[in-house]
């Protein structure tokens, strides 16, 4: 356990202004192993007329992370004067610009104006006050080019050590500001490199550069790691003070943005990373969310729960987030098909949590018509059902104007199940697709509780498939329950025949339930046919069409025919109506088609 350092005593001097800096780092250990009230109090106590610019800084993070768990106005604004304060007080920290002439000048030969040698002139807490003017500042285009530019100088410095063979880094350069210019560096690679490739190409001309391996390796190269190795070559007394949030950002990455994007992926090492940081903070919330992630990747839910729930008891001081594990719980207990314990963190999020109110009534309201029952047990849920899905359009957020994709997906639902007679065919099971519970789901749990459930629709849409118009004189909508059924066989069996490729299978669960993956996968792509075959029929649903030929294209991948599978992935991307309407939900979709289709083109394995 880290101990406190030494009181702060005396006034605040700027030239002395990195003498802060354990304290800091102490303020940053309570908060990652879940201290966050004392990590708060901490700061106030040593810097209570936050005139300190690490610590002002650090309470900077602390309010955000708060106004970005709750997402309160409140709590938003609030956060928002922090991170002005801060950004003042880096301001004033930060070296004066030369004068007009000299940066003039500096155009057209270099000089210590403007550039590296600009941050070669500076002295040390100059030099932390631009990285923080960076890490607080509200314009991601200015932030990224100080990040750039301190990476630049990095860069200089150390090819000149190089030079002199003093040593591979410039040893004058402490591990603080080079690990937050690591992690600035870093992390803007990773976020330029998500960007569609069109997009990325326009931003190239103005010297924005989206590289992830590069991005990815300066990340790794904060915390010391090395692919196959266990242990950092960095160890905790050398480290930086953003080191630990290096190794956030990758595991952000390899955890959470691993749902859109294959390239770069490691699990493993996302998995190495993450039993170092649980050794050292072993009751950090952030980490056991982590943990239960990597779980879920690996369609292990239990596992997942269960470090989802000790996330819960890591920490009472910051409800908001609870909030997080209430969700993963949620999609968790969807991938084993708990229906009932999926509800209760839905309603736990739709009573408290402010992120995504229409999210939270949706996917209560999805399973109480799920679980259904009989008689007036049946109709009870119905009711309270209905009551919730009357309540989304009042709580749609919009963004700059426009609706949040997931959100205007759960209001189309609302709309839906009251326009046709208080009935919506397997939502929850559709919510499950939709967050990627099938994708992680058991083969023991597809085959033996899901599959069920599909097939029990099925049979009952086959018996009125003769007599459509009895289905529909109750306002169902025959053609779209009939593809969605189909949809959600097609994919439940396509993730029976190809678990995912990071899916852990038991031995156990191999030996005793050998399927016939032919058979398997025959029943997979029939399914997905079936839709694609009626999918102009679709009045309501017209995203399924789009999403069954992809899953087809991923179903081909995983059979061996590429052909067949770009046929359908070029579909999709194509930007080409493949039905009447056009669809929602295809922002994702496309991210994930075109890194699909990427892998494909490097000869790499998809998930």
């Amino acid at each position: 356990m880290l101990s406190p350092p030494p009181k702060i005593n005396g006034p605040y001097c700027v030239d002395n202004a990195l003498d802060d800096l354990p304290a800091i780092k102490y303020a940053e250990y309570l908060f990652l192993n879940s201290n966050m009230v004392e990590s708060e109090q901490y700061c106030l106590d040593i810097d209570s007329q936050k005139e300190r610019l690490y610590v002002t800084s650090g309470y900077c993070l602390i309010q955000c992370l708060k106004a970005i768990m709750s997402y309160e106005d409140e709590d938003l604004q609030e956060a928002n004067k922090h991170v002005k304060h801060g950004n003042n007080l880096a301001f004033k920290h930060r070296a004066p610009p030369a004068p007009l002439v000299s940066r003039i000048a500096g155009l057209v030969w270099e000089n210590s104006a403007i550039g590296v040698g600009f941050i070669k002139s500076m002295t040390p807490v100059q030099r932390h006050a631009e990285l923080l003017y960076a890490e607080t500042f509200l314009s991601f285009r200015t932030m990224i080019n100080i990040y750039l530019l301190l990476g630049r100088y990095l860069e200089v410095v150390d090819a000149e050590a190089a030079a002199r063979a003093e040593a591979l880094e410039d040893k004058s350069i402490d591990k603080d500001f080079r690990s937050g210019v690591e992690l600035g560096v870093g992390a803007s690679n990773l976020i330029l490199s998500l960007m569609p490739d069109k997009l990325l190409a326009v931003a190239e001309i103005f010297g924005y550069r989206g590289n992830r391996d590069a991005g990815l390796s300066i990340l790794m190269k904060a915390g010391g790691w090395v692919k196959g190795e266990k242990l950092p070559r960095v160890d905790a007394e050398e480290e930086g003070l953003r080191r630990t949030l290096a190794d956030i950002c990758l595991m952000c990455f390899h955890l959470v943005i691993s749902t859109v994007t294959f390239r770069g992926v490691d699990l493993e090492m996302a998995e190495t990373i993450l039993d170092y940081n649980l050794k050292r903070y072993p009751n950090g919330v952030f980490f056991l969310i982590a943990q239960g992630r990597l779980f879920a990747l690996r369609s292990q839910p239990k596992q997942a729960i269960s470090s989802y729930t000790r996330a819960l008891t890591a920490q009472t001081q910051y409800r908001s987030l609870h909030y997080i594990s209430f969700w993963e719980l949620a999609i968790a207990n969807l991938a084993l098909w708990e229906v009932g314990a999926s509800l209760e963190q839905w309603h736990a999020q739709e009573r408290e949590a402010t992120w995504s109110k229409a999210c939270y009534i949706y996917g209560a309201a999805s399973c109480l018509l799920q679980i259904g029952g009989e008689g007036k047990e049946r109709e009870a849920r119905l009711e309270e059902a209905a009551a919730l899905l009357d309540r989304i359009p009042g709580v749609v957020h919009k963004i700059a104007g426009k609706s949040i994709p997931i959100e205007k997906f759960v209001a189309r639902k609302a709309r839906k199940f009251a326009s046709q007679g208080r009935h919506l065919l397997l939502p929850a099971l559709e919510l499950a697709y939709v967050f990627l519970a099938i994708d992680h789901a058991p083969r023991a749990i597809l085959l033996e509780k899901i599959l069920p459930v599909v097939e029990q629709a099925l049979d009952t849409l086959k018996a009125n498939e003769s007599n459509i118009e009895k289905y529909e004189s109750k306002a169902k909508r025959f053609w779209d329950d009939y593809c969605l059924a189909h949809f959600l066989e097609g994919v439940c069996w396509r993730f029976v025949t190809y678990p995912d490729k990071e899916a852990i299978i038991t031995e156990e669960e191999t030996t005793s339930r050998q399927i016939n993956r032919v058979e398997a996968a025959s029943r997979a792509q029939r399914a997905l046919q079936q839709v694609i075959k009626h999918g102009f029929k679709i009045e309501l649903d017209h995203y399924i069409v789009y999403h069954a030929h992809y899953e087809l294209g991923r179903l081909y991948i995983c059979m061996g025919d590429n052909e067949k599978a770009r046929k359908h992935l070029d579909l999709v991307i194509s930007g080409k109506p493949l039905e009447a309407v056009p669809a929602l939900r295809k922002s994702q979709l496309m991210m994930r088609t075109t890194a699909v289709l990427e892998a494909l083109d490097q000869g790499r394995e998809s998930p």
